[in-house]
């Protein structure tokens, strides 16, 4: 990606099906997971509602090819009167890294936070993703809080 090129973020449309997919699958290889075809299917139609439990999601584009997503979402905080937003899924293609677009993508998402009253953000990340918490340190504040999760039997 020579010099700096115009990162535009925008909401995910229902045309923007195939390539959403594309940046999610790559966010689950990422991480190692993956996902059932049922879950494609009722994440993305989640990502199209008007129900507030739904999650949003926006696109980075350069050039007007999608290069990165978000998917965010607003709750309850019981701390607190007003909603906190979690940022669960963040990715950018590896040939954009470095470029902004995670950057773009988090400040997308403070801005949306910010117009609906919502102060506060949060994300996860593994422990092992040393580039990208290059950027978060710059831009967030790492808490000490350790997550557990109930064991399926």
């Amino acid at each position: 990606m020579p010099g700096r090129a115009e990162i535009r973020i925008r909401p995910i449309e229902a045309s923007d099906e195939p390539e959403w997919r594309r940046l999610w699958t790559g966010y689950l290889e990422f991480y190692e997971s993956s996902v059932s075809e049922d879950v494609y299917q009722t994440s993305f139609a989640r990502l199209l509602g008007d129900d507030p439990q739904d999650f949003h999601g926006r696109l980075a584009e350069i050039d007007g090819r999608p290069v990165g997503l978000v998917h965010f979402l607003f709750h309850r905080h019981m701390w607190r009167v007003e909603n906190t937003c979690y940022l669960q899924d963040l990715y950018a293609d590896p040939d954009v890294r470095g470029h902004g677009v995670g950057r773009a993508l988090i400040e997308a998402v403070y801005a949306e936070a910010d117009a609906c009253g919502c102060p506060s953000v949060y994300w996860l990340t593994q422990e092992f993703n040393s580039t990208a918490r290059k950027l978060y340190d710059r831009i967030g504040t790492l808490t000490p809080f350790i997550r557990y999760n109930r064991v399926v039997a």
